[in-house]
């Protein structure tokens, strides 16, 4: 017993600190597109929307020490990718004269996968953003334009790029549910958000993308915003780490069907490496191991900044918002500010795909 954990205080404490954080460098990649919304975001809702709470402290305090529009107290997994490959970090697509030699940020805080008029239609609003999935695949088409001459320089640019298509539609879902839609309602939605996602990557690989990563879903059930809204006396409602079932089975509802396109998309291109992100057991990985981790097991389900209720969560006291607080040390906590993670969060779990999706990419060394 000694022996074995000892064995596992050595993998964990050398995760993410070990020689092979930067083990994407063998692939070579020169760069990375991202698509999606506020798990990715690194600075275009800002731009957008300046008076958003993300803009201000203590969101971006821990590594920046200033807001950068990044959701979150620091880095986000993007940036570990980044970091992993040896690349700069990527600069949002609405960033003034930004460098992009390594690549382009589309994604977006509060952006959806379906349209504004596809949600609408459904009677969903979007309140955050109308840069939807739609929107920033027309931004790549404008930016593609600018750098490429034809179809083919086109394809030789992106040789080497790795391109992530979401995480993305987790706001759909959001939206609907807090607008009153019921869980089966939402199911519904899913395969039409499962095709969006689809287009989006049938029009990457089109442009010359020849490895792509298309993220699934976190379990919902497990943040703070859902534990608050979905209270419940019912002890069967929660699972083990006391994370929403129904909730939790929606998300891998959505992670079934979007592996089932990822087969499909397989087949229809064969000589594209097509992968998805495990999102959803990444983040269940730091559940079971949380105390190992270093995590506070006490505050487990608990945002770091926020106030008010069982999970530090209230709506109306959001983050960012003037007189809210911030725990001592967002290091021990999962949750940053009830939506997202933070950062120390991050890190573990972008480790942990790194190492899952690296030898799905067959890079030579």
């Amino acid at each position: 017993m000694a022996v074995l954990w000892g064995c596992l205080f050595i993998v964990v404490v050398g995760f993410p600190f070990g020689c092979n954080c930067e083990v994407l460098k063998k692939c070579k990649f020169d760069a990375i597109y991202q698509f999606g919304d506020s798990l990715a975001d690194t600075g275009n809702l800002i731009r957008e929307n300046p008076q958003t709470p993300f803009s201000r402290l203590p969101y971006g305090q821990t590594f920046f020490n200033r807001p950068t529009g990044r959701c979150s107290n620091g880095l986000l997994m993007l940036d570990y990718f980044s970091l992993a490959a040896g690349l700069p970090l990527a600069n949002p697509y609405l960033k003034k004269n930004a460098s992009f030699t390594h690549g382009v940020n589309f994604a977006v805080a509060g952006s959806t996968a379906l349209s504004f008029r596809d949600l609408a239609q459904m009677n969903i609003s979007s309140p955050v953003t109308n840069s939807s999935l739609g929107k920033q695949l027309d931004w790549m088409h404008t930016h593609l334009n600018t750098i490429c001459c034809n179809k083919r320089d086109c394809a030789k640019k992106l040789k080497n790029a790795l391109f992530f298509v979401g995480e993305i539609g987790g706001n759909d879902y959001n939206f609907a549910l807090f607008e009153g839609k019921t869980i089966a309602e939402v199911k519904n939605m899913v395969p039409q958000v499962i095709r969006m996602i689809k287009y989006a990557t049938r029009r990457v690989i089109k442009y010359g993308a020849t490895r792509v990563v298309i993220p699934g879903h976190f379990s919902l059930g497990c943040l703070p915003i859902y534990l608050t809204g979905f209270q419940t006396n019912d002890s069967t409602a929660y699972d083990e780490f006391h994370c929403l079932k129904n909730l939790n089975n929606l998300s891998s509802y959505h992670n079934r069907k979007l592996k089932q396109a990822i087969k499909l998309l397989r087949k229809e291109n064969p000589n594209v490496i097509i992968t998805y992100g495990d999102y959803y057991n990444a983040l269940f990985w730091i559940f079971q191991h949380a105390s190992l981790l270093g995590f506070d097991k006490i505050s487990l389900q608990k945002s770091c900044c926020g106030a008010g209720g069982d999970y530090n969560f209230n709506i109306m006291q959001m983050c960012g918002f003037p007189g809210v607080p911030t725990c001592s040390n967002p290091n021990k906590r999962i949750s940053w500010d009830g939506i997202h993670l933070t950062q120390k969060t991050y890190q573990y779990m972008a480790h942990r795909l790194v190492h899952d999706l690296f030898p799905k990419f067959h890079c030579t060394n």
